[in-house]
């Protein structure tokens, strides 16, 4: 059995606030559970799950997938944009922990493995 990977990061909720408060984010990749799925863990149990393949394309180029967007802002940043029933959260990253976690989950399933 692949063991599961975790990594930390930070993120900015991006809001018509003037200062922007850094928020702890759990990236998760579980192979025994989903290999084709990453989980992004925000506080307050708001878990979102979606196609590690959305975020290997949005750290490129503009990509979506059902209830979730990503794309890259500038050189450096990575933009993640949720829909829910309750509205859309728009949150910002360094790409660098995101692109670290995705190298470690192809380190565990290559993409090819992962694919359905």
């Amino acid at each position: 059995m692949s063991p599961a990977v975790e990594e930390h990061a930070r993120a900015r909720i991006v809001t018509d606030a003037p200062h922007h408060r850094p928020v702890p984010v759990s990236l998760r990749y579980d192979p025994a559970e989903d290999p084709l799925t990453v989980h992004f863990e925000f506080p307050g149990g708001n878990d979102w799950v979606f196609p590690r393949s959305l975020l290997e394309a949005g750290l490129r180029g503009p990509a979506r997938g059902g209830d979730v967007g990503v794309w890259p802002c500038g050189r450096a940043q990575t933009v993640l944009e949720f829909h829910s029933a309750d509205g859309v959260a728009v949150v910002q990253f360094d790409s660098s922990p995101l692109v670290r976690f995705l190298r470690r989950t192809y380190s565990v399933t290559p993409a090819s493995s992962g694919r359905a």
